[in-house]
């Protein structure tokens, strides 16, 4: 798959070894697809004792949808991203403990199920090796400090 053109970093709310996904391969009004190998990274934040959980993963799916978002928001590189937190997960099931020893690179998948200006629903996967890793849906709230306010 190719990858797009996209600065990432420039469109989520993360920075340095923190910005986990490293390449958009497709993205629409439905959803987006991108790869990473920061995985594999051990410098990457989120290894703990010489590893990477397979629960990790749910950031990196995380990162998908807010990168989702602001590409659908059509934020130019200088605006600062919406931010987005994860109000609730359903569903989630991991097929694996670990994915730091994964050797190819994951392949995350992020469907926006239905949204409005506050909340949106994404359905999400990742896989690697040719196998499902995790999946589950994510309920995100935009702008949290700012529902229920005046």
């Amino acid at each position: 798959m190719t990858a797009l053109a996209i600065d990432i970093a420039a469109h989520v709310p993360h920075a340095g070894d923190m910005c986990l996904l490293e390449s958009v391969t497709h993205w629409d009004a439905q959803g987006l697809t991108a790869q990473t190998r920061q995985h594999r990274n051990p410098q990457m934040p989120l290894f703990s004792h010489a590893r990477l959980g397979v629960a990790c993963g749910v950031e990196i799916a995380a990162q998908g949808m807010a990168l989702h978002g602001a590409l659908l928001a059509g934020q130019s590189e200088a605006e600062r991203p919406r931010a987005g937190f994860l109000a609730s997960l359903r569903d989630v099931r991991f097929h694996v403990s670990r994915l730091d020893d994964i050797d190819a690179a994951l392949q995350i998948s992020v469907q926006r199920l239905s949204g409005d200006d506050n909340t949106v629903l994404y359905q999400f996967s990742v896989t690697g090796d040719g196998r499902p890793l995790l999946e589950g849906r994510a309920a995100v709230m935009l702008d949290a400090a700012k529902v229920n306010t005046p």
